[in-house]
């Protein structure tokens, strides 16, 4: 069984046990945390969409790491022949997540 969930504006594909990389949230580690915006649910052969959402459905999550950076983008601007060039670097923060049980 899996579902697709709808986490802070972006959609997700998860099963139970899996761990998820989400935009950070504002919690503390080991807190318990339910998204009830549960766009779809596929068990084997029954697929039940919502409009938006599945009604009585909701993900149970455990958050595992606060905040983790993501890779670092490098950000070059350039205009030729002007003497114009800016480099800027950023990393995007991240909060990991364990997917404890879909609520069907």
């Amino acid at each position: 069984m899996y579902a697709l969930v709808e986490i802070l504006g972006k959609q997700y594909k998860v099963e139970e046990g899996d761990t998820v990389r989400i935009d950070r949230t504002h919690a503390a580690e080991g807190d318990k945390l339910n998204y009830p915006t549960v766009l779809a649910l596929v068990n084997d052969n029954i697929v039940k969409f919502g409009t938006p959402y599945v009604e009585g459905a909701s993900i149970d999550a455990t958050l595992v790491t606060e905040e983790i950076a993501g890779e670092k983008i490098k950000v070059y601007k350039y205009h030729r022949r002007k003497g114009y060039r800016r480099t800027q670097g950023h990393r995007e923060k991240y909060s990991v997540i364990k997917i404890e049980k879909i609520n069907a």
